[in-house]
């Protein structure tokens, strides 16, 4: 099992599964892969309040992946730990590249 578990290649782009935790001394995006939720681990600075971490987030993989903000929407879990988001017009590879090469070795 691999990081790819947490990505869906649908036809509007690429769903990423993500598991948040906000209110982290840094921002670390991506943290790592929870091989048993099959999640991207992603650290958020930002409290969970008033939308702030959503929004670090969405800026957060908005500048990983090299996409506009508006690229990237909530699929569910807005108001979750557990979100997946819609990255509008990946490409699946590309995302694959950028995580295998940010992720710590040993959850690729």
């Amino acid at each position: 099992m691999s990081f790819e578990d947490a990505l869906k290649k649908v036809d509007s782009g690429v769903i990423i599964d993500i598991e948040v935790t906000p209110g982290s001394k840094v921002l670390c995006v991506p943290g790592g892969y929870n091989l048993w939720r099959k999640r991207i681990e992603v650290r958020l600075s930002q409290s969970a309040q008033k939308g702030k971490a959503n929004e670090q987030l969405i800026s957060a993989l908005a500048d990983l992946f090299g996409l506009h903000s508006s690229d990237i929407s909530f699929v569910s879990g807005m108001h979750n730990s557990k979100k997946s988001l819609l990255l509008r017009d990946a490409d699946y590879s590309g995302i694959t590249a950028i995580l295998r090469d940010k992720l710590p070795g040993d959850t690729v």
